[in-house]
């Protein structure tokens, strides 16, 4: 008995731990947090740079720092709520989707939407903390992501991964202009890499879950006009990102050659799937080493700075 006793205490105490992380885990994929950290990462980089361009101090300034981070994570949180309350009805088709709890039930989507909203007011107070331009661009991205893209494009348009570039090309600008409101090159080349990044990212992911695309009814490029066309439309947008690093020259040379290496070798790879056989292999090797393009680039543009 006294054993019996033991373990249903036991069980008693682990049953609120385990609720607080399955919330944590529901939460976690409605704001879709591997899209809010790898957002945070341009966002540092731009207000990173916009402090060395300007002759700013990091440590002086931290309480920028918080607000722009705080800010623009739950700007890009909410947003990515909205986009789970609007989408509950494809996800449920596709594999990698068809868990969230939006879709599963788990999670009510009214709740969901009201979640949205209130962290991208939040976000946006915070980032309003910083300069009004800030917020006004977290806005932007706001409305591209929820309005342009998920409402209109994504369900109608092959052209839905273009315009959805725009809003994943906001974040670096939104740590610049906290810092730096006025008009500047760097936070402009740093908008075009982003957005030319995000095509040829998200098109090697659409080859690799075509089919699930297909059965959700969404207009994806690789859907629409099959793996050739589709190649070569990743390998011209790759091609776009050639001349850009070279904008920032003032970064320093090491930079330059990083940036180039990155750029060619994401090129070589794009053009040796004109000649591969299988194109889902091809597509998972492009979508990998688009994710540490971006990462290795970006932590590489801070690290020119301290140098």
């Amino acid at each position: 008995m006294a054993d019996l006793k033991a373990v249903q205490e036991a069980d008693v105490r682990q049953r609120p731990q385990a609720s607080i992380k399955m919330f944590w885990k529901e939460l976690s994929a409605v704001v879709k947090i591997g899209i809010v950290n790898s957002n945070l990462i341009t966002t540092f980089a731009g207000m990173w740079l916009a402090f060395y361009f300007t002759g700013e101090r990091f440590l002086e300034n931290l309480h920028i720092v918080f607000f722009t981070l705080f800010g623009a994570a739950l700007v890009i949180a909410g947003s990515c709520s909205i986009n789970n309350f609007i989408d509950r009805d494809i996800d449920q088709h596709m594999e990698r989707t068809k868990t969230r709890p939006t879709v599963t039930g788990t999670m009510e989507p009214r709740r969901v939407l009201w979640l949205g909203v209130t962290l991208v007011a939040i976000g946006t107070m915070s980032l309003l903390m910083t300069t009004v331009t800030a917020a006004i661009v977290g806005l932007i991205g706001v409305v591209t992501y929820v309005f342009l893209y998920t409402l209109w494009t994504k369900r109608n348009y092959t052209l839905n991964t273009v315009v959805g570039s725009i809003s994943g090309a906001v974040p670096p600008v939104i740590g610049w202009t906290a810092v730096d409101s006025d008009f500047h090159i760097v936070p402009l080349i740093l908008f075009l890499i982003m957005f030319l990044w995000q095509p040829p990212h998200f098109l090697a992911l659409a080859m690799k879950r075509c089919e699930e695309y297909r059965a959700a009814g969404i207009p994806m490029l690789p859907v629409v006009h099959g793996f050739e066309m589709t190649k070569r439309q990743i390998i011209v947008w790759v091609a776009c990102l050639l001349p850009l690093p070279f904008y920032l020259f003032s970064l320093g040379i090491p930079f330059l050659i990083v940036a180039t290496v990155l750029n060619v070798g994401w090129l070589l790879l794009g053009l040796w799937g004109l000649k591969m056989k299988d194109d889902i292999k091809w597509a998972k090797l492009m979508f990998v080493y688009s994710l540490n393009y971006l990462t290795i680039l970006f932590v590489a543009m801070v690290i020119a700075t301290i140098w």
